[in-house]
């Protein structure tokens, strides 16, 4: 599991989503004390997020590719907000 203490916003969609993972995987087993169990899932809610943000922004920009006469990508029409 990445380091607790690694804020979320610095991490890639993959990153946060494994360490989502891990941290469901923890509380499923319900090896954990109640308070670390709250703990985890505060930040599992955080990781959720996050990766639906920046799966959201990926949608986003698949989106505004911009396609040729022939369906060839030729770039991208600026997507408002990013």
């Amino acid at each position: 599991m990445s380091d607790a203490q690694t804020p979320i916003e610095t991490l890639s969609f993959e990153q946060a989503m494994a360490e989502l993972e891990q941290v469901v995987g923890a509380l499923e087993r319900g090896d954990v004390a109640l308070d670390q169990s709250i703990t985890l899932y505060e930040r599992g809610a955080k990781l959720k997020a996050h990766c639906d943000r920046k799966l959201k922004e990926a949608e986003e920009k698949v989106a505004a590719i911009t396609l040729d006469g022939d369906g060839n990508p030729t770039g991208t029409t600026p997507v408002e907000g990013l």
